[in-house]
């Protein structure tokens, strides 16, 4: 049988790993990406979930397929020039991402081209 003292040192002992253990965990994360794994664009039609890393590692390896924007390593939010400003000369941030991603994936055949298959509620 185990005595008082025995199961006090071993209920100290559990709360001295399970706070080593919060301090461990919240003191070293993992650094963050260079490139962002997911990216949620949020709209009017529900949320569009975007995977990068699918997108750059299965599909294309040069950035300027994408973006189009890209000086000197600096790329700049898409909402900068594409707003909706009724400017017949530039597409609308909505239309932008449409005629680039739908048009990418009825070119090489594959990727959602429904509405519903990229926006969810």
């Amino acid at each position: 049988m185990t005595s008082q003292r025995d199961l006090k040192v071993a209920i100290l002992i559990m709360i001295i790993f399970l706070i080593t253990g919060i301090i461990c965990y919240a003191s070293f994360t993992p650094p963050a990406p260079e490139e962002p794994v997911r990216m949620m664009f949020q709209n009017k039609a529900g949320k569009v979930l975007f995977t990068h890393s699918v997108h750059t590692g299965d599909y294309t390896e040069d950035c300027l397929d994408c973006h189009h924007n890209i000086e000197d390593d600096e790329t700049y939010n898409c909402s900068e020039c594409h707003e909706e400003t009724g400017d017949e000369d530039l597409l609308s941030r909505a239309d932008a991402f449409h005629a680039q991603c739908k048009g990418c994936h009825e070119d090489i055949g594959a990727g959602p081209v429904e509405c519903n298959t990229c926006h969810s509620l």
